[in-house]
């Protein structure tokens, strides 16, 4: 298979650790991944603040860089669920095959144990797009409950939104409060030391809460659990 990584911009910037733990658990399970430099935005923001033309635009240049692949990975389910929802709408034809990582691991390469430890009690919270646009279900479940050392606990409320969903967090900031101090709550009633999800826009709006309120949890993306080994779990 030819495959790519989409780092999506959001990685890219703020957590290109994520990105490079992707890519080094593929191709620890055998999988070459390219990186094509001319990728950049998939044109999610543009669309949801109304600029429907700079967002097409954005969605031809996406598929003019991953055309020729058989498959292309996100590590966010967000922008995965952009390319695979929205494009159809905004008449994007030759739509390369866009996958979750966790759809890819699981669908694709058809494994659930991909050899990860990490010896820490973790919480998983399902965002949005994975759960509501792209289905993935208990794919990130199936994966966690396979990581050595790993203690997998509940998460009440799970399936309730966080509260960032990209403008909405700056247009309705005090709503978007209320729900991750919510959403917080139920995270401190597990007693986990890491809160895992796959975006990290998510968990930048989690993590920033949960670190005013000195609770001690960090919070790291399900690719930097899945690509820790014995030799360099943190």
């Amino acid at each position: 298979m030819r495959v790519a990584l989409f780092i999506t911009c959001v990685n890219d910037t703020l957590f290109p650790g994520t990105g490079k733990a992707a890519v080094e658990l593929l191709r620890r399970l055998g999988v070459e991944v390219d990186f094509p430099l001319a990728q950049t935005c998939c044109g999610q923001m543009h669309l949801n603040t109304g600029y429907r033309d700079e967002a097409v635009r954005l969605a031809d240049r996406f598929t003019a860089t991953f055309a020729g692949y058989d498959a292309v990975v996100a590590p966010s389910g967000s922008c995965a669920a952009m390319v695979r929802e929205q494009y159809p709408h905004l008449g994007i034809e030759n739509i390369p095959k866009v996958y979750d990582l966790s759809e890819f691991l699981v669908d694709v390469l058809g494994v659930t144990d991909v050899g990860a430890y990490f010896p820490h009690k973790v919480t998983y919270h399902p965002t949005c797009h994975s759960l509501r646009g792209l289905k993935v279900g208990d794919k990130p479940f199936r994966l966690l409950e396979n990581v050595r050392g790993l203690e997998l606990v509940p998460l009440p409320g799970a399936e309730e939104c966080c509260g960032f969903g990209g403008t909405f967090a700056v247009k309705n900031r005090d709503v978007s409060a209320a729900m991750c101090a919510d959403k917080i709550g139920n995270v401190m009633k597990t007693g986990a030391e890491v809160l895992c999800a796959a975006d990290n826009s998510c968990l930048l709006h989690i993590g920033g809460t949960l670190k005013r309120q000195k609770s001690g949890v960090r919070v790291l993306h399900l690719a930097e659990i899945l690509a820790s080994t014995e030799e360099n779990a943190g």
